[in-house]
């Protein structure tokens, strides 16, 4: 018995005699299989390959985990350390006794939570080896493809976890998106996590939001706006997005102006035609 990998997403399915033929997370319209076709790998395998993860102080009490050389989606994830509980926010496929061991040495995990599906990852592995609970929307129960005690189907638009620690459904990307309000972050100007349920573009001055990035379908005019309004009531002066790319002042401000300019574009008032 297995439990297989799908190479392209990362996510790991439930135990098997048999190499899985279909990806639930690829074979949808917000991801793709790859051109060569849907490809499969394990854990065990993985660790002897010449993968490692790299955990980096990013700034006081948040540390990004990212696993070089890179790996289906290649998403960072992030401990945050508040008032002695630590958050995995994200997840990344690979974990061995290195990872666990570092992780160990900075408190280890007290819960994790995900923002979507394409990031569930070997969650149900770090869930079992930092004996912490995974908190996952209700909206996304579908997309689960390994069942585990361990998660904790929440519900409603908010969950606060810990002393001003919230995960807030926006939707978008997902039904169940969600992303991580840290009121203390950033010497207490506040931090939001967002994956990318809201994606930080490539200047960093500014923000998108889609239905889906690989293929380049855009949400409608109505979810953008319904998003940045629930986020303009959140405290945060600064952004990570699931790929280490930081809105590092501001962040609030300028969620709220790419929102603004995203819903002209799909109105069609953002060009000279």
């Amino acid at each position: 018995m297995q439990r297989y990998i799908c190479k392209t997403c990362g996510v790991q399915y439930g135990e098997s005699t048999e190499v899985p033929v279909h990806c639930l997370i690829c074979e949808e319209e917000r991801q793709y299989v790859a051109p060569t076709g849907q490809t499969w790998t394990t854990l065990d395998e993985m660790k002897k390959e010449s993968f490692r993860n790299e955990i980096n102080l990013e700034e006081a009490g948040l540390y990004s985990v990212k696993t070089v050389p890179e790996f289906a989606i290649g998403q960072t994830a992030y401990l945050v350390q508040n008032d002695g509980f630590n958050l995995l926010w994200d997840c990344i496929t690979f974990l061995d006794e290195k990872t666990i061991n570092e992780i160990n040495r900075l408190g280890g995990v007290d819960a994790i939570a995900l923002s979507h599906p394409h990031y569930y990852s070997t969650q149900v592995e770090w869930a079992e080896t930092f004996d912490a609970p995974i908190y996952i929307h209700e909206d996304d129960r579908e997309w689960v493809t390994r069942k585990s005690d361990y998660i904790v189907f929440w519900s409603g638009e908010s969950l606060e976890l810990h002393n001003g620690l919230t995960i807030h459904r926006l939707g978008g990307h997902f039904k169940g998106g969600a992303v991580l309000e840290w009121k203390a972050g950033y010497d207490g100007k506040g931090i939001l996590l967002s994956g990318d349920i809201i994606q930080v573009v490539a200047d960093r001055e500014w923000v998108s939001f889609m239905y889906s990035y690989p293929n380049l379908i855009p949400l409608p005019a109505s979810k953008v706006k319904e998003m940045a309004a629930a986020t303009a009531g959140f405290k945060f002066e600064r952004l990570y997005n699931a790929f280490h790319r930081v809105v590092k002042e501001n962040a609030n401000e300028r969620v709220q102006k790419s929102a603004e300019r995203y819903v002209k574009a799909l109105e069609g008032r953002l060009f000279d035609t």
